[in-house]
């Protein structure tokens, strides 16, 4: 008699634990939500939680409420690695994420043999979408993209002769300081090339390096952290030469960390100011008045939950093909306007602007 109770009680058990699990659509964040890069992840996490909370207050998609599952890499390889297989445990629908391409790419593997899509807001180096794996998407531009925005800008605008290249030894870092002094070509005369750690506190032994090359331009591939001190510990050097980085050092910190009078004339390649887009508006004001400032990739994040769960309720299901499908077929009409994804994953349509440092705030500035 115990073992029929034991059994009866395993088997209800067990279907009340599905029927739980059937009553929301579980949708996985991921991104360095502690750490150095945290600010990034903190950016992820509001842009998708606002997202969710209107279609929650809508009645949710295909008639059951959105589950968000927080993840935190670290911007850590291995650590997105293991989540990714966690948040695939867990029985996410798909997942917004990862931002650094170093996590993002080793992740993507795991989404792909699961057969369930991730959209990254912020990852932007090419061999992401290069795999071929038709679940991998992304709302922002890419490194190739990018480096030649800021290729164009250095010859065209800044008509620069010579010029100091560094990076922080990752898959992001590397690869877009890699896309601009490609882009560069032999039009400039390129005085130094090398990598920094990403963690490291004092660059000053680099930038002794650097000043006697005598550049007039020093342009980093990096994240905030280190591009902030990079800047400071030149201006305290006394090296003159003007400095440039990419999207990944357009944050608030990066001027905190610097200190507003060495961040000064920055150069920053970016996408367009998302607050001259009307149809970002309505978020922008949503997003201010819950969690103050939008960051760069608050609005990305957003629009990538959008999408995901408009492909879901097209597609009236949560199986990973048929959203995917959805994904490659649709057009979304999203904040940051109309968005279609190419066959590869990529967006059709990506411009890159440099802005500057003024003031202690970023504005744009220069348009190819």
């Amino acid at each position: 008699m115990k073992k029929v109770l034991f059994l009866f009680l395993c088997l209800w058990l067990t279907a009340f634990g599905c029927q739980k699990k059937e009553d929301t659509i579980k949708i996985g964040i991921a991104g360095p939500m502690t750490g150095d890069q945290a600010k990034m992840g903190m950016d992820f996490k509001n842009g998708v939680t606002l997202a969710v909370e209107e279609w929650n207050n809508k009645g949710g998609v295909l008639g059951k409420k959105i589950e968000v599952v927080i993840s935190d890499d670290q911007h850590d390889p291995k650590q997105a690695v293991s989540l990714a297989n966690k948040m695939i445990n867990d029985g996410v629908a798909g997942v917004i994420g990862h931002f650094n391409s170093s996590c993002s790419i080793p992740a993507s593997d795991v989404y792909n043999r699961a057969g369930i899509p991730m959209i990254t807001p912020g990852s932007t180096n090419p061999q992401l979408t290069e795999k071929g794996y038709r679940g991998v998407f992304r709302v922002c531009g890419r490194d190739d993209q990018q480096g030649k925005a800021g290729a164009e800008f250095a010859l065209n605008s800044l008509r620069l002769k010579t010029v100091a290249i560094l990076h922080d030894k990752t898959t992001y870092g590397q690869g877009l300081a890699d896309e601009f002094k490609k882009f560069l070509g032999d039009k400039v005369n390129i005085t130094y090339y090398g990598g920094i750690v990403q963690g490291d506190k004092d660059f000053k032994m680099v930038l002794i390096a650097i000043k006697t090359k005598n550049p007039e331009l020093i342009f980093y591939g990096g994240i905030y952290p280190e591009a902030g001190l990079l800047v400071k510990q030149a201006k305290e050097l006394g090296l003159n030469a003007r400095f440039m980085s990419g999207d990944g050092t357009i944050d608030p910190k990066f001027i905190e960390i610097a200190g507003v009078p060495a961040a000064e004339g920055t150069y920053l390649t970016f996408s367009p100011d998302p607050r001259n887009i009307p149809s970002a508006k309505g978020f922008i004001e949503k997003y201010q008045s819950q969690y103050g400032n939008i960051g760069p990739y608050s609005v990305y994040a957003y629009d990538a939950a959008n999408i995901l769960l408009s492909a879901i309720k097209e597609a009236k299901s949560t199986e990973g093909k048929a959203v995917i499908d959805k994904l490659h077929d649709m057009e979304f009409d999203v904040a940051l306007g109309k968005i279609r994804f190419d066959a590869k994953g990529d967006v059709t349509a990506s411009p890159y602007v440099v802005w500057i440092t003024k003031d202690g705030k970023f504005e744009e500035y220069w348009k190819p």
